[in-house]
């Protein structure tokens, strides 16, 4: 698969960039003429991606998220999420239903609600080094090229 378009994005790791994070994601989706609900699907799964990496990864304190998305050939959209905090000390469990590390309001839904929104999702991580979460979705609309 050729890649036809992508973006490189970088923010802090504060709440309030957890929003702009899905404005460009969506607009960037654009391209592609996705439905709505296509388009919910992928924004949705963004968000549930960078607010781990603000609540769990850089607890209390501030670090990077970078983000970079990418198009192909085959109209499916790649986007990576990462970052370089404390890392999951086991995925599979991590990625246990209700299973968190959070405090107070958190259901531990993080990455059952990425993978039921994007065709698949990996994650990779490695203790204080960081985690990346790539999110793919295949999306039915006609590329604007």
């Amino acid at each position: 698969m050729k890649k036809l378009n992508e973006f490189r994005l970088t923010i802090d790791s504060k709440s309030i960039n957890e929003a702009f994070a899905r404005v460009v994601v969506s607009s960037f989706v654009t391209q592609l003429d996705p439905t709505l609900e296509e388009l919910a699907d992928l924004k949705t799964a963004v968000s549930e991606a960078v607010t781990n990496c603000i609540v769990h990864a850089y607890k209390n304190t501030c670090g990077k998220i970078y983000i970079t998305g990418s198009v192909d050939d085959k109209s499916i959209v790649r986007i990576i999420i990462r970052d370089k905090g404390c890392g999951i000390t086991d995925i599979n469990q991590a990625m246990t239903p209700l299973f968190t590390t959070g405090e107070g309001d958190r259901a531990g839904l993080g990455f059952t609600v990425m993978e039921s929104f994007c065709d698949s999702i990996k994650v990779r991580s490695k203790q204080d080094k960081g985690t990346t979460v790539t999110l793919s979705k295949k999306i039915e609309g006609k590329a604007k090229w």
